[in-house]
């Protein structure tokens, strides 16, 4: 891009505040006829055929499977498309340590009347526990330091296998080896093919009685009917769910009625959080897209996120 201020328009529909983002960074609101950029807002709303002119492309969401299977990234080879991958690890993050909290301490557990002593029998301890973290992105680099400052120990399974702070990693390729060795999973990984019921039977039948697994990915990352197969058979100990397959969960779904299956809809990053974040995101790779810098979280279209 030119290293003039950028023209950079907005859609589906005008926002002030997102004009204001772009304005902090460098950056010049306009049409998408005159813009070298263009912040898209809506993951439901389709993208344009874009202009010539058009060299960037900021999507809002992390996950962008809904743009690839729409072809819109396909269509424009020669743009740079960014997601919002990282902008909203912390809360999603929170989400995720509060899941699996919530059911190593047994307190998704309605007693029905004061019994401490059937309670604390019950209760787990996360600390001292091993915890595979699936997904060491910007909701893994997040999640870990909190789990280590409750002193569990970490096994990050990431794409290339490269260092995590405080965590020991497994590269993808060998990720069989992490299943019986772990007491609890957070899944954090993309959705991508290679992902698709990444958690199935198989895999459920080598993890621990006691076990949670956390989901704050995507729904089709787990297998849900070995899921629902494995809790009610007692093969593990629970799982916290923030996504779901499908999506949404319809009612009479067999995971509702299940009492160690906790589920939230799709909430770990309530809108109230994503619009704060996604506008600091626009304000930092508006900035460097002014100033001739790659942006954040550039999407690798081979890999699919």
């Amino acid at each position: 891009m030119s290293q003039d201020a950028p023209v950079i328009a907005v859609g589906p529909k005008p926002d002030s505040d997102f004009d204001a983002a772009i304005t902090a960074g460098g950056g010049v609101p306009g049409p998408l006829s005159r813009a070298s950029g263009l912040v898209w807002t809506d993951s439901r709303s389709p993208l344009p055929q874009l202009p010539a002119g058009v060299r960037w492309v900021q999507l809002p969401f992390a996950g962008i499977e809904g743009f690839l299977g729409s072809g819109a990234l396909a269509r424009h080879p020669e743009v740079v498309f960014t997601s919002a991958a990282g902008a909203y690890s912390a809360t999603v993050a929170e989400q995720a340590l509060a899941l699996l909290l919530a059911g190593v301490r047994g307190l998704w557990r309605r007693e029905g009347s004061w019994d401490p002593a059937s309670a604390a029998a019950r209760t787990g301890r996360l600390g001292g526990s091993t915890v595979a973290v699936v997904g060491a992105g910007g909701i893994g680099r997040d999640l870990i330091p909190a789990l280590r400052a409750l002193g569990v120990k970490v096994v990050a399974v990431n794409r290339s296998g490269r260092p995590v702070d405080d965590a020991v990693v497994v590269p993808a390729d060998r990720i069989d080896e992490v299943w019986p060795s772990v007491d609890h999973v957070v899944v954090a990984a993309p959705s991508t093919p290679e992902t698709r019921a990444l958690v199935n039977a198989e895999v459920l039948a080598q993890l621990q009685p006691h076990s949670w697994i956390v989901n704050v990915a995507r729904g089709s990352l787990i297998d849900t009917d070995a899921l629902v197969a494995a809790l009610r058979a007692g093969t593990i100990g629970g799982v916290g769910l923030d996504v779901t397959d499908p999506e949404p969960l319809p009612d009479g779904h067999p995971l509702w009625s299940i009492p160690n299956a906790i589920i939230t809809p799709h909430v770990a990053n309530p809108p109230q959080h994503l619009r704060p974040a996604l506008l600091e995101r626009v304000e930092v790779n508006v900035r460097r897209v002014a100033n001739g810098m790659e942006p954040l979280a550039v999407i690798d279209r081979d890999r699919g996120y």
